[in-house]
């Protein structure tokens, strides 16, 4: 059998010797292992020199060969546009394009509608930010209610009105203060096709910076919502003011079951070149699509902006005239001098002529000879005399123009799902003969500008706190969903009432509900008022708060030997969450554990499905500190110093670290206690540049700099550091090469024209200008038994570099910790920037959403700004023989401006406006914490032209890395020791290891149909990643195999039987129609599908 497979795989990638090798050595490393039996639960505690913890033989990981060769055929080489390319045709020029400043003269003859008449569908819409100038709540109270109110009483006046909407944060608020009949209007308007829900998320996410756990989840809990309270399923995509278009955002909905979706947000070069070739409606797929299966039907509005003079056609001095809330003695006017006029049988026939003019210049621009024309804005149709002069302005327009045969035209109010069904009627006419109408397009549409060099990459960064605080909420949900449903399961099995599975069942929606708002497309992206940030950053803050008790109260049921004793406990003293943070704005700080001599619990949670070792840190109060694990068998620890500043300790806490392994998804207990015996390694301290005056129980050397290098070392990888305390240098010891990787830091000015950088747009001063100190900083060294690191103490950053000592995947990369601080900065950014001697020349890769890679090319015919993208969880640079990849736990805005260089935009600060309607500009700094980790791999020999392709894989460790970067173990500890309190050693729930390639993305428990409680299902998200073999596999530390994406259900379940498995759209909106309960689970790689599961 084993030889069969190494046949195959010869035959499939003859030209991948070193592959070949690395899953030879992969297939006996196997073979070995099984002669030598099961691996021990307990880990082996080797004392000695070596990294502690885990013989080499478990490391080994074994892939199967067919899974390899997913990454080396992908690429949708059959997409008739692909983004790369058109990057590298358009000249951006910018050119006055006459009335459509940023396009050109659309001309037609009259009769071209003889044969087809024109199909035109107004769309009234209100665009309503969950957020941004005002807090949710006070748009709610002010604007958003008076929207639903008067919708309800309007489009019953007439059924040929129409009204959609998309954020279901919104509707939902409202819904909770209206009584029955309001609730049976809305119903029916939806029954009758008055009223349409479009894409149903919570809100209508940013798509740079959201990571796709987030997207996902969001999305879940608006169509969960609707379906609970509407009964109605949303088909259409409608994304009109999201700053650039992502794919993960396609692929996501057409998961979901949508079959069409509109983007409104690319580049003014790119909508021109798309008008040029009438390609602005496409099929989106996925760039690493190798069928058609992820095809998606995309409409792209053509102007520059979704208001009403942006919509009709190209002139807006002319579509301004038909939006009638501009109506004389209205609020507002038009810009452009000319008001609208109210229609009436005197002008009826102009009005009509002008307006339809317009509708067919647009058409042109188009495939077929149905048109969108959306009628609406931000905030629109507030009140009732709007919904009047709109509604009835444009009745009297389209009974005019239909009763006349000579315009060719039938012209009426659509939703967009209706323009979509008469679209695909067209389709299917045109396309009898040939394929579709419509091209295939695959990338993506970053990064965005809307005029001149105004590019929008500085909210890539902006508010990078809350940025990172979304991550850290991200990281406690996904733990708590998973613990909690599993804690309900136990409950119900003992029949314990005190697990209080209904109030904490509330609290989860509360935190989906606020993660799910933050991803709006100006809360995550750092662009709303001080205000709106503080309201945003306070709900994160409360829900953390609320997931951490959850975290606690799930994981004690579920470790307890005595189920039924819980009901006996106060939980107020029981376990707490290592982590505190004091306030929305501050950073977390860590609990300082009192010990005594009676011992007390300290539980460790590992949420990644992968088994895992991982260095756990804590703070205890005594240097005599013990740790055991549940056998009773001390632990080793290292002991290092809490420092208070840079150059002050504590003297009354101390760090311990010790190793743990830890199943998937489980818990794993210790007993931590004071004792005599205790004998811990002390960490070693060299200080260059300073000197600390109260050393305490620990060495410390001072040294001048230039007296000795500084070098830290693990058995994977040497970096030596220079005077200044930056990395210069990375040391593989695999094969004993030396590798410039250089760390500094940067600072970007804003330019000196009128328009300069703001919350949204980065209009630089030129290229980066490098951080100068006058004297060389402190520099902080510390050698320890489970970790060494060294600390740089600059002014605005406070940069450790660390390297964990142990064998397991933490080990082979190296992970870097900057604490921003640039609060007396004035229109000034930060930026690390890592140097390398790769040869990339202008080729880069970013994530999007922490799901895909797209591949990157710096232009030199574009501005610095344009050659800045987001980067969700990871950028790397590469050439034949190497690839630098920087992973990171928080989305920054990320450029390679020159061959060999990754630079990350860390924090910005700036003191004006730039003209994007937010009216302020970004001085509300934090102190920041940025979370990194530097992995160096080498490839095996990759022929260059592959490079060219548009589609780019990691690698599984680079995968796992990124996997426990975002998901750190979580430490608890009981409060207050209660003696009588006995807990299991584990808590195990997995059999195994999920395959290495396989990630869960959820366990998310579903809402019960009726109330506000639970189901006693859950949705299983899981997502088959796609990743390169062509790297040094040897000694990965992974402890997982690959599997070609099977799973049997029956053998995945250790505590739990599962009663039922049954395949789902992703967003659990649609069953296939063949839906019953699975044996087996079968992912293809990159795809992420949803099972119903009940757990018993």
């Amino acid at each position: 059998m084993l030889q069969e497979k190494i046949d195959h795989l010869e035959r499939l990638l003859a030209e991948n010797n070193e592959i070949i090798s690395n899953i030879r050595d992969s297939v006996i490393n196997l073979s070995e292992s099984v002669e030598d039996g099961p691996k021990s639960s307990q880990g082996n505690f080797s004392q000695g020199a070596g990294s502690p913890l885990l013989p080499s033989k478990q490391s080994s990981l074994i892939v199967d060969p067919e899974d390899c060769s997913f990454a080396l055929q992908s690429g949708s080489r059959n997409s008739d546009v692909q983004m790369l390319d058109v990057y590298s045709l358009i000249p951006f020029d910018n050119p006055d394009g006459g009335v459509w400043k940023q396009g050109f003269d659309i001309s037609y003859l009259f009769n071209e509608w003889d044969s087809k008449p024109l199909q035109v569908f107004v769309v009234p819409h209100s665009h309503n930010d969950p957020g941004w100038l005002k807090t949710f709540d006070d748009y709610f109270r002010e604007m958003t209610q008076y929207i639903f109110n008067n919708m309800v009483i309007k489009l019953k006046e007439d059924s040929r009105r129409k009204f959609m909407w998309s954020e279901i944060s919104y509707l939902s608020k409202w819904w909770d203060t209206i009584d029955k009949p309001k609730k049976d209007a809305v119903k029916s308007l939806l029954q009758n096709g008055q009223f349409e829900i479009v894409t149903g998320g919570w809100v209508m996410p940013d798509e740079a910076a959201a990571h796709y756990f987030a997207l996902i989840d969001q999305l879940i809990e608006g169509h969960q919502w609707v379906e609970k309270n509407l009964g109605v399923k949303p088909r259409s995509g409608w994304a009109i003011d999201p700053f650039g278009h992502s794919p993960t955002m396609a692929y996501l909905l057409k998961r979901a079951g949508f079959s069409h979706m509109l983007i409104q947000r690319v580049h003014y070069a790119v909508k021109k070149h798309f008008a040029l070739h009438k390609t602005l409606e496409f099929y989106w797929r996925q760039n690493w699509d190798l069928e058609s299966g992820t095809d998606i039907f995309c409409h792209m509005m053509p102007f520059y902006s979704y208001d009403i003079p942006h919509t009709c056609g190209p002139d807006p001095k002319i579509c301004c005239q038909f939006d009638f809330k501009r109506l004389p003695g209205g609020r507002f006017g038009c810009p452009w001098g000319v008001p609208p006029e109210t229609i009436h049988l005197g002008n009826v026939q102009k009005r009509a002529e002008m307006l339809l003019d317009q509708y067919r210049k647009k058409s042109k621009l188009f495939r077929t000879t149905v048109v969108l024309a959306p009628l609406g804005d931000d905030f629109r149709y507030c009140e009732r005399t709007e919904w009047d002069h709109q509604f009835k302005n444009y009745q009297l327009l389209f009974d005019y123009m239909n009763s006349h045969p000579e315009y060719n035209v039938k012209i009426q109010f659509g939703t967009l799902s209706d323009y979509f069904d008469a679209l695909d009627k067209e389709d299917v006419t045109i396309g009898k003969n040939s394929q579709s109408t419509f091209p295939v397009l695959s990338g993506d549409f970053f990064t965005y500008a809307d005029r001149d060099d105004h590019y929008w990459s500085g909210y890539f960064t902006s508010r990078p706190f809350y940025k990172r605080m979304d991550r850290i909420l991200e990281s406690h949900l996904r733990a708590a969903e998973i613990l909690y449903y599993f804690a309900l399961k136990q409950a119900q099995k003992y029949k314990i009432s005190k697990f209080l599975s209904s109030s904490h069942y509330m609290a989860l929606t509360e935190a989906r509900r606020n993660l799910g708002l933050f991803q709006h497309h100006d809360a995550i992206t750092g662009t709303a008022k001080d205000w709106v940030v503080v309201d945003y950053g306070t709900r994160l803050f409360h829900s953390l708060t609320n997931l951490k008790k959850i975290i606690g109260y799930s994981a004690l049921l579920l470790i307890l030997k005595d189920k039924n004793s819980y009901n006996s406990y106060s939980f107020d003293n029981l376990l707490d969450m290592d982590l505190k943070q004091n306030s929305q704005g501050s950073l977390p700080q860590k609990t300082i554990i009192t010990l005594s001599a009676e011992p007390r619990y300290l539980v460790v949670c590992n949420p990644s499905e992968q088994d895992r070792i991982s260095v756990v840190s804590v703070y205890v109060s005594s240097p005599t500190a013990q740790v055991t694990s549940a056998s009773g068998k001390p632990v080793e620890i290292q002991m290092s110093a809490v420092w208070n500043t840079a150059s002050t300790i504590s003297q009354t806490a101390y760090e311990i670290s010790f190793l743990v392994q830890m199943p998937p998804l489980g818990l794993k207990v210790y007993t931590i206690l004071e004792s005599a015996s205790s004998d811990p390694h002390l960490a070693e301290y060299v200080l260059h540049n300073g000197n600390v005056k109260d050393k305490g129980i620990f060495n410390m050397k001072n040294v001048k700099s230039t007296e000795e290098d500084i070098t830290l070392e693990n058995s994977f990888i040497k970096l030596r550091f220079g005077q200044s305390g930056l990395m210069e240098e990375l040391i593989n010891k695999e094969d004993g090469k030396h590798h410039e990787v250089k760390v500094q830091f940067s600072w970007y000015g804003t330019t000196s024209k009128k328009d300069k950088s703001g919350a949204y747009l980065f209009l630089p001063d030129g290229e980066a200008k490098p951080y100068v100190y006058t004297a060389l900083p402190f520099v902080r060294v510390q050698h320890g038994r489970f970790y060494s690191d060294v600390t740089c103490f600059l002014e605005h950053v406070t940069h450790r570099v660390r390297l964990y000592n142990i064998q397991g995947i933490e080990g082979q990369s190296v992970e870097v910790s900057n604490i921003v601080d640039i609060r007396k900065e004035h229109n000034r950014e930060i930026a690390m920037r890592i140097s390398s001697s790769i040869n990339s020349q202008n080729r880069f890769y970013t994530d999007l959403n922490g799901y895909q890679i797209q591949p990157r090319m710096t232009m030199s015919k574009l501005p610095l700004q344009a050659n800045v993208y987001p980067m969700t969880t990871m950028a790397y640079i590469q050439d034949a023989k190497h690839r630098l990849t920087l992973l990171s736990a928080q989305s920054l805005g990320v450029s390679s401006l020159k061959s060999g260089q990754i630079e990350v935009i860390m924090d910005r600060r700036l003191m004006q406006d730039d003209n994007r309607g937010l009216e302020q500009g970004v001085h509300d700094n934090k102190v920041t914490a940025n979370l990194f980790r530097i992995l160096l791999e080498k490839r095996s020999v990759v022929n260059m032209e592959e490079e060219k392709k548009s589609v780019s894989y990691p690698s599984l460790v680079s995968h796992v890395t990124s996997s426990f970067l975002n998901h750190p173990v979580f430490t608890m500890t009981e409060k207050i020791p209660v003696p009588s309190l006995q807990l299991l050693g584990e808590f195990s729930p997995l059999l195994s290891s999920l395959p290495c390639d396989i990630h869960l993305v959820n366990l998310r428990t579903i809402q019960s149909k009726v109330d506000g409680k639970h189901s006693d299902e859950a949705a299983l998200i899981l997502h088959r990643k796609g990743f390169d073999c062509r790297f040094s596999s040897r000694d990965t530390g992974l402890l997982c195999s690959t599997t070609q994406g099977k799973i049997l259900v029956q053998k995945l379940f250790s505590m739990f039987t599962v009663a039922s498995l049954i395949p789902s759209s992703l967003s659990l909106m649609h069953s296939p129609p063949d839906a019953r309960n699975i044996s087996e689970i079968h992912l293809s790689p990159m795809e992420i599908s949803t099972f119903r599961i009940q757990l018993r």
